[in-house]
């Protein structure tokens, strides 16, 4: 499945041309982002460019770029094995056209080995391949990257990731909710800027029955600040709230219900394709 994207190749450009003093962040949507050090390392979290299961999943956003226009990437990261965080049609292309290494949880690597078949479908080998756990820290080019828990039940294994540079920490928590797994990260880390997946309860037809289900993926407004407060973040980035129809936000919201808590000290609202720097 080819994907193309309206807005044509200028966020790849964009990513590729910048030069960062520290660490620049850009939102992809859903809950994909790329991070770029001032050393050129570029690191691509979740990044899905599909468009879901219409009717059942409708993608409320643009694509904001074809995979195959990517050009520099060191590594990209997936959270757990949903499709709109390992999904082959947006990710294998980058690996093909880069070289870059897929790091993920084992049940993550499954689908991409097994049920999508990377390998057959696009010139992706074996050894870009690297299976990750909670507890495992790696180096990627000028990042220092520290696999944590996540607490998502909606996956069979899912993991967050703390992505550390001289210029400042980043947080990307996958789909998680708060749950005892969270306390521990704010405790070790001191976190710049996290990202957290934010949405509305809704109506969602069930996969098999295609019947309307009451649906909840992603932490409300409550939750949400509940887990950054847990992380003690300095700046809270809402994600995912702008992507499915039936289950979008509104991430002002969050100004109100944190507001008595420690943390986060601030909240960030981008939109995709805006960039952030740490």
């Amino acid at each position: 499945m080819a994907i193309h994207s309206d807005w044509g190749d200028w966020l790849p450009r964009a990513v590729e041309d910048a030069t960062p003093e520290g660490v620049a962040v850009w939102y992809l949507g859903c809950n994909g982002f790329i991070c770029k050090g001032n050393s050129g390392t570029t690191v691509f979290v979740d990044p899905y460019l599909g468009t879901g299961d219409p009717p059942r999943t409708v993608r409320m956003v643009p694509i904001p770029f074809d995979p195959e226009d990517v050009t520099e990437a060191d590594a990209v990261l997936a959270t757990h094995e949903h499709t709109d965080h390992v999904h082959g049609p947006s990710q294998a292309p980058i690996l093909e056209s880069t070289g870059a290494t897929f790091y993920a949880p084992d049940d993550s690597l499954a689908v991409a080995r097994d049920d999508e078949n990377w390998a057959d479908n696009w010139d992706v080998s074996s050894d870009q391949f690297a299976e990750v756990e909670e507890g495992d820290s790696f180096d990627i080019g000028e990042f220092t990257v520290h696999v944590e828990p996540a607490n998502d039940p909606d996956a069979t294994h899912p993991v967050s990731y703390v992505i550390e540079h001289e210029a400042g920490t980043f947080f990307h928590g996958g789909d998680t909710k708060p749950g005892d797994e969270l306390e521990p990260i704010g405790e070790n880390y001191d976190i710049d800027l996290g990202v957290l997946a934010f949405g509305s309860v809704g109506q969602i037809s069930d996969k098999q029955t295609r019947d309307p289900k009451r649906t909840k993926w992603y932490s409300d407004e409550n939750q949400t600040v509940e887990a950054a407060n847990a992380l003690q973040l300095d700046t809270l980035l809402p994600s995912h709230w702008d992507m499915w129809k039936g289950l979008t936000a509104d991430p002002t919201a969050l100004y109100e219900h944190g507001r008595s808590y420690d943390y986060p000290k601030s909240l960030e609202i981008v939109e995709i394709g805006d960039r952030i720097d740490l």
